[in-house]
Order: C-alpha cells, then structure tokens, then sequence
C-alpha cells in the first residue's frame, strides 16, 4: 500500500512567505498477505466500501491526489474525509457583509506557483486590481506613535538579519558558539545593531519594542511559539516563489471548486474519521461492485472556530465549543464496475465503517499524527519515521476577527502595530493575565472588518475562550494603542481555533531546533513490509493501458507539492 502523509506548512496561513511551501511527504507500505480474515458481519461493508486507492483526508493534498488520479485515468478510489465538508484549513463563512477565510488566506508568490496558474486559468484573479497602499502604524502601550521613519529602519534591519540567518544553510558556515535558534541569533544581531546605532536608552528601548513585535509577527508566520524553537541551520532550506501574495477577490476557498471539479463526486466520503489503518491486513482476491458514498460539502465555521460567529452578547454565556457539527451526508453513486481487487489495506473509521484497497494514500495533518499516530497504524510505522514526526514542530496560529457597525480608523492607516512592554514569563505558566500580549498587530481586511494574528501558548490558551471575552479584550487593547476611548465594541467577534480541532491539532509545519529536512525526507521515505519490494507495483494496472505509471505519477505528487502543486 502506498501512503503519503502531508506535512503542512505556514504556506495555508501566514501573510507574508518569504519561505512558504507545503511538504507531501509519503510512507511506502506494500504488505504481503498475513493478516485475520474479516468477521462474516463485515462482509457486505467490504463488498460495498472496496477500491484500488483510498485517500484519506479530503483537504488540498487529499484533493490534489484524486486529481492527479483522475488525470492519469485512475478513478477507482475513494476519499475519506473526517468533516462533513473538502478542503480541510482552506474554508470561509459569511457574515452578510463578508466572506472571511478562516484558515488559508494568499496565494504566496506568482512565479511558477500551480497555484496562481489554477486561479488564473479558472478567472478567480482579478489582473487589474490595485492594492492599496499600505500603511503601517506602530504605538506603544501608552498610545505613542512611532515616527514612521524609525519604524522603516528597524524592519529593513530585521529583514537583514533574517536574510543572514538563512545563509548558514546556503552557504554551509556555522553560526556563533551557543547560538542554534533564529531567535537567538536575530536577538543577538538586533543588541549589536542597537549597541552602535540607538541615541540613548529612550531611543534604543523603542528600538528593541519594535524587534520584539517583528519576531512575534514572525512565529505567526512561521508557525510556532517562539522563534527560539525554529532551527538556524535549515531557515534556508525554505523555497520562496517571487511575486508577492495574491488575494482571491472571491476569497481563496473558490480554489477549492477547480481542484475538485475532475473528482466524481460518489468518491468522496464525509463523515469518515480514521481512527485505524490495518496495513498488514489480506484477503482472497475476489470481484465486486463497487460503489462510493458521497455528499454536498459543508462550509460550517464550526469546524475551525469551534463556536458560531455571533454577536458577543450572544456568546456570553458559554465557551467556544470543541465539537463539529454535521449534516446528513446525501450519497452519490459513483460509475459501478467490476474489478479484480486483492485487498492488502483495512481502514476503520471513528463510525464503525470499514473499507478495504490496495493502496492508501494518507493526506493526514502533522498535528494529528503527533497526537495518533502511535496507535493508528497496525503494525507501527518505524521508529526512525516516529522520531522524525516528534522532532518537526507543528504550531498554532489563529485569527480574531472583528466585525463593526461602523469605521473607526483613519482611511489612511491599514494596520496597527502593537508594540507592548517586555513582562517576565510567569513562572507558573499562567495566561490568563498575559495571553493578549502576543496579538502584534490588528490589520484592516475591509473599513469594518480587523483581523488579529495569535500563535503559540497563547493561541491555545485564546481558544478556551468564549468569543465575547476575545472581543472585549481586543477593544481594551485598541482603546489603549490608539489612545481613545471611544473605539467601539465590535458587533460580532471571530476566533479560529486550529489547535484544538480534532482533525488538525494546529495550523503548520516548522523544522524546530535539532530537525531537518532530513526528518521530512525520513517520512518520505518509502517503506515496505516486504523488504524484497522496490517500488508499489502494478498501481495502474487493467486500468486503461496505463499499467505502471502510478508510481511516477504519485512520485511527482511528492515532489510538485514541496513547491505548492495541488
């Protein structure tokens, strides 16, 4: 059996990517009989739920390899996809007045990015729009502006020193003695900058509060608590796709209609969390019908916001709920044929149902597998695959979205940077008083619609909250930097809630401090339960006069989805 286990990364979430791609990395597992043969009670569950391939997980890296399937003439699969909707941390909800992306948000770079050619080719680009200028303003805890002109020096300092950090992986030279982190090495960077240049220690603190906001911007584009976890050695392995970010005036989710629009809709199968995959698992070869359950896709903003977008004198009373909310799947059929199927694959999902292939091509989120994978997988993957998904870091980072009646900002000024005081870490690890503090910035997405960026601790720590408590501190914290009372409560308040939704357990990828990209390439690696095996064989085989190609074709998978290919 064939798996690929996506590794997703900052790509789907951050604003800016000067190092933004998504990892599909496989596991290779080709068993050879062995195995228990199925209870006689299964029997028609495995008549009815076999094919060739089963994909798990239908958000883009799930979608991209049913694409690639239906194109290469392969369409005797199946999708299963947890939720009771495609697209995994690409979905959007409407409030009346918006469309809000509640997980992927740009499209990071034109050159050479699938991406862009799928949105361009489908019209979802709008060629001769003019983004506005964008205008920064950055104000202290007392609601002091800082003269733009210090802003603009510090950041094109920071960006320096970024860039710096990202040589020692393209040039091969070692950092200073103790210094293995980018946090560490841009703080260090950024003490010497201030030592020649800072005119006094009033000068140099403000200075240093600008640093501190940058490098909190970057955990939320990186993905992470605290650039201290992110290894200095591999900043560089990151790919950057010139261009800029580009934003769907139909708002990124629309990508999600042409990259599906080839896969028969009777192949995907809502509602279907995996909770075991029996790679060891055979029966006799035998010929069946087969036909795959479908269903209308569902945007619910339950499925990341964990709590219904509402006015927060609505959300009030409780928290955000950690539970999905699922409509009744309407099932399609998809073309029947018979086929000669050996089953070497048993998956079992959270409802009891089981269904049975060949192959299996996995799409599952690092966060989950960091959380499952120990028990998911009969018999166990390797040890050294086990260490390589621990040593990557899978991070929170989540949106607040405030919605208002009524503009409030100067037309001119298109975010707010938040540049707080230092304040000791408690040492009991408590939040409560501190969470908020690591919002760097609220940023306008339309004259009445702010978003807030959050990451790390205090991102998990937010989304225990109930959306009115997020609101009210947010308006505490506009009143403060923007020195006015009269900044009014937003009429409805957003909070995505990555990190504890079940099927994803964060947002993105980052190499921490002792992995690699050695570790993506170990899950990659194939693996076999036959060490005789070179390579899957005979994935296309009857089908088409194809025989053969699926290899390659699943191999370019991997490879076109490091650089964004869906």
């Amino acid at each position: 059996c064939f798996l690929l286990i996506e590794i997703p990364t900052k790509t789907s979430f951050t604003n800016v990517s000067h190092r933004g791609h998504s990892e599909l990395c496989s596991i290779m597992l080709d068993p050879e009989g062995g195995g228990t043969t199925s209870p006689q009670a299964h029997t028609e569950n495995y008549t009815n739920n076999r094919c060739k391939i089963l994909i798990i997980g239908g958000g883009m890296a799930g979608l991209s390899a049913a694409s690639h399937l239906v194109k290469n003439g392969v369409t005797d699969f199946k999708i299963l996809e947890a939720r009771n909707r495609i697209g995994g941390r690409i979905v959007s909800i409407s409030t009346g007045s918006h469309k809000i992306e509640l997980g992927a948000n740009w499209i990071h770079g034109v050159l050479g990015n699938p991406m862009y050619e799928i949105a361009m080719a489908n019209g979802l680009i709008d060629i001769v729009h003019v983004p506005k200028p964008h205008k920064v303003v950055a104000a202290t805890e007392d609601g002091k502006q800082i003269p733009f002109q210090v802003l603009q020096e510090i950041y094109e300092a920071y960006v320096c020193f970024l860039r710096r950090c990202e040589e020692y992986f393209l040039c091969h030279y070692l950092p200073p003695t103790g210094i293995n982190s980018v946090g560490e090495h841009i703080s260090l960077e950024a003490a010497l900058y201030l030592d020649r240049s800072a005119d006094g220690e009033e000068d140099r603190h403000l200075k240093q509060l600008i640093f501190d906001c940058l490098l909190k911007r970057e955990t939320c584009i990186t993905g992470c608590d605290s650039m201290e976890e992110i290894d200095l050695l591999e900043l560089g392995s990151y790919t950057e796709l010139q261009g800029g970010n580009i934003i769907l005036p139909s708002g990124y989710s629309s990508i999600l209609e042409p990259v599906s629009r080839q896969i028969p809709s009777g192949n995907i199968c809502k509602r279907r969390a995996v909770v075991t995959i029996n790679w060891n698992y055979s029966e006799d070869s035998m010929s069946a019908s087969i036909t795959s359950p479908g269903g209308d896709s569902d945007d619910s903003d339950r499925t990341v916001t964990g709590e219904q977008g509402r006015r927060p004198s609505e959300a009030s009373s409780r928290g955000a709920s950690n539970s999905e909310t699922y409509d009744n799947v309407s099932s399609q059929s998809s073309q029947s044929r018979s086929i000669d199927v050996p089953s070497s694959v048993e998956v079992v999902c959270e409802d009891g149902s089981r269904y049975y292939a060949e192959h299996v091509i996995c799409t599952i989120p690092l966060g989950v597998l960091k959380e499952k994978a120990g028990t998911m997988f009969s018999p166990p993957l390797p040890q050294y695959k086990v260490d390589s998904i621990n040593r990557l870091l899978f991070g929170t980072v989540d949106k607040i979205l405030l919605e208002y009646d009524r503009p409030f900002l100067n037309p001119d000024v298109s975010e707010v940077m938040l540049l707080w005081e230092t304040q000791p870490e408690a040492a009991s690890g408590d939040l409560s008083d501190t969470w908020y503090r690591k919002i760097y910035s609220f940023s306008k997405l339309s004259e009445t619609l702010l978003l807030g960026w959050i990451s790390g601790k205090e991102a998990e720590y937010m989304e225990m909250l109930t959306h009115d408590q997020v609101s009210d501190t947010c308006t505490d914290i506009l009143r403060k930097f923007l020195n006015d009372p009269f900044v009014p409560k937003p009429k409805m308040c957003i909070c995505t809630s990555w990190h504890k939704q079940p099927y994803t357990r964060g947002a993105y990828t980052a190499i921490a401090v002792g992995a690699s990209q050695i570790d993506i390439e170990h899950i990659a690696q194939p693996l076999y339960s036959n060490p005789q095996q070179k390579k899957p064989g005979n994935l296309l085989q009857d089908h088409h006069n194809n025989s053969g190609q699926l290899h390659s074709v699943l191999h370019n998978l991997h490879l076109t989805y490091l650089s964004g290919e869906p």
